[in-house]
């Protein structure tokens, strides 16, 4: 979102999309703000026939009269606030559940690209801090603008109802607040906008520090990071020590014009109580009035500060919401010339690549052809290229020239669903949510009965350690399953494809982090799910790859080489290279 936008346009949106929709139940929070303003003004009209029929007449009949009005008024007040607070607090909620909806739901259509460049503190920084800052606002804004507005000017038709000339007197003295109160609240939109980044890098810093504790604990690191998530603390300190600085300069202006505005008034009602022009009763509903008055007027006085807090907050908003992902299906799509889950050839035809803030290309002129049934192994030094590659097929990112075929239709024709549904990928780095296993397995396919996850486990050779769980498939694996071995997480990795039963599988390196015994089990377990599948393998070790079909070798972001294990050996140094490394023992 442009830096430069404008407080009315924020508000304009916020009302047009978030707003406008609840009109009924904010216009009858409006009456039900109409009817406490009234009773307010009411109260204070009723200091006059307290004081001058009461107090000094001597009106026995006002002595029934005035307190049964007076209690009527207060039940009248107390229901109209009540269903004013409910109703508001409905439609505050609401803005809140929406913009969080909204965020969402553009996040999840987000590139990869984006996530890698944007911290994830931040992002649950905007969910929580700058979501609930933006509804308060408007909360506050909307209750404030309507419910003391009205308040006021009941008020002041109760002054000038009693006193034209007292309550001219009044009305010349507030507005002398409005220009250093804006003044303020310009200030105070900076402010707030640092301290909501502050909040996100702290956010990021305990995150990356309650994942990371095994590291931290094992390089006696804690002081290092102490002392970089203090400084966040110390930073957020100044920065909402500062907010609340300046926020705090409008009250002692509103006390002091207060006191002015009352010290007048005093003076010259008094005077004109004691010359005999009006009544006690009068000046004191006046005094009364103004005294009234001075709450909703301080509150509006503060109005600006509280928007523009709420505006830097809708500026990191929308600029989620906002955010248009370059990977998009093309509609209409060409799912229709393919049939559901068939096996197909995949052609990589001239496919050149880089990542979007990287000025070099990643993979130059690519040219593969995978035959259905095939096992094909990708292979080259770290930072060739095989995983941005393998990436490139379900559409993750997308290439920048040249184009990617199954069974020669552009992936880019088809919609994510249909495309995806055709891939199972299992790699390295395996991502486990903390739920139960059940849960994790049927990730992928969220009907499956239990005997189809059983399966899936029976084949993935999972069944061995869920036996022995305390609570079997219904043990939590907890977050990014540390409650699991690297082993076993891979398993329920391949338990998960099993279960998805994909034509096309990716396997991306994932052995590479295991021990020799564990190795050997998850191979007997990618050996059966590549049965009549297939299959495009990144290979850390190349004795998992010795039987692929074709091997391609990838060095510096082009294909060096292309051939079976034994031609590569003989007719490429870089191959043999690797080889060599790897067994030269």
């Amino acid at each position: 979102m442009n830096a430069q936008i404008t407080t009315k346009e924020i508000l304009n949106r916020l009302f047009s999309v978030y707003v406008k929709k609840h009109y009924i139940k904010i216009f009858v929070s409006i009456i039900c703000m109409v009817l406490v303003a009234a009773a307010t003004a009411t109260n204070a009209w009723l200091m006059q026939p307290v004081l001058d029929d009461i107090f000094i007449n001597k009106n026995r009949d006002f002595i029934i009269v005035i307190p049964v009005v007076i209690l009527l008024i207060a039940f009248l007040k107390g229901a109209a606030s009540y269903f004013q607070s409910i109703l508001m607090s409905f439609v505050g909620y609401k803005i809140v559940a929406d913009l969080q909806r909204h965020m969402l739901a553009t996040l999840l259509k987000c590139d990869l690209s984006y996530f890698n460049a944007t911290n994830s503190g931040t992002l649950v920084s905007r969910f929580l801090a700058d979501v609930g800052a933006l509804s308060r606002g408007v909360h506050n804004v909307i209750i404030n603008i309507v419910k003391d507005s009205l308040t006021f000017i009941f008020l002041l038709g109760v002054m000038f109802h009693h006193d034209l000339k007292l309550a001219t007197i009044t009305l010349l003295i507030f507005p002398l607040a409005i220009y250093p109160i804006s003044r303020i609240g310009k200030r105070l939109r900076k402010i707030s906008k640092n301290t909501q980044v502050g909040f996100g890098l702290l956010t990021k810093k305990l995150t990356e520090s309650f994942q990371g504790i095994k590291t931290i604990k094992s390089f006696n690191a804690e002081k290092v990071e102490a002392s970089k998530i203090e400084k966040e603390i110390e930073n957020l300190f100044s920065l909402t020590l500062k907010s609340t600085k300046v926020n705090s300069i409008s009250r002692p202006l509103m006390e002091t014009l207060g006191g002015l505005a009352v010290a007048l008034i005093v003076f010259v009602g008094g005077t004109q109580v004691i010359n005999g022009e009006t009544t006690p009763g009068t000046f004191f509903s006046f005094l009364t009035a103004l005294l009234m008055a001075y709450q909703p007027l301080k509150s509006l006085a503060t109005l600006n500060a509280t928007l523009q807090i709420s505006m830097a907050s809708a500026e990191r908003i929308f600029e989620i919401i906002d955010q248009k992902p370059s990977v998009i299906e093309r509609n209409p799509n060409k799912d229709y010339i393919l049939k559901v889950s068939n096996p197909y050839d995949l052609k990589i035809n001239n496919v050149h690549f880089k990542y979007e803030n990287s000025p070099n290309l990643i993979l130059k002129n690519i040219n593969i052809e995978i035959v259905k049934g095939q096992k094909v192994a990708l292979v080259g030094h770290s930072g060739a290229g095989k995983t941005s590659l393998l990436n490139l097929i379900p559409r993750f990112f997308d290439v920048e020239k040249g184009n990617i075929l199954l069974d020669k239709v552009d992936i880019r024709d088809l919609s994510f669903k249909f495309l995806r549904d055709h891939f199972s990928i299992v790699s390295q780095d395996v991502i486990l949510f903390d739920e139960t296993i059940k849960t994790n397995i049927s990730y992928g396919k969220q009907n499956a009965n239990f005997q189809e996850i059983k399966t899936a486990c029976e084949k993935a050779n999972c069944i061995e350690f869920i036996d022995d769980l305390p609570n079997k498939f219904n043990e939590y694996v907890g977050e990014k399953g540390v409650r699991l071995s690297g082993g076993q997480k891979q398993r329920i990795a391949i338990a998960r494809a099993f279960l998805k039963n994909s034509p096309f599988l990716l396997l991306d390196e994932a052995t590479s982090s295991l021990d020799s015994k564990s190795e050997k089990k998850i191979q007997i377990s990618l050996s059966k799910l590549m049965k009549n599948k297939t299959s495009l393998v990144i290979a850390h070790r190349l004795s998992t790859i010795l039987d692929a079909d074709k091997i391609i070798l990838l060095h510096r972001g082009k294909v060096e080489a292309v051939g079976k294990h034994n031609f590569l050996l003989k007719n490429s140094k870089i191959y043999k290279n690797l080889y060599e490394l790897q067994f030269k023992e």
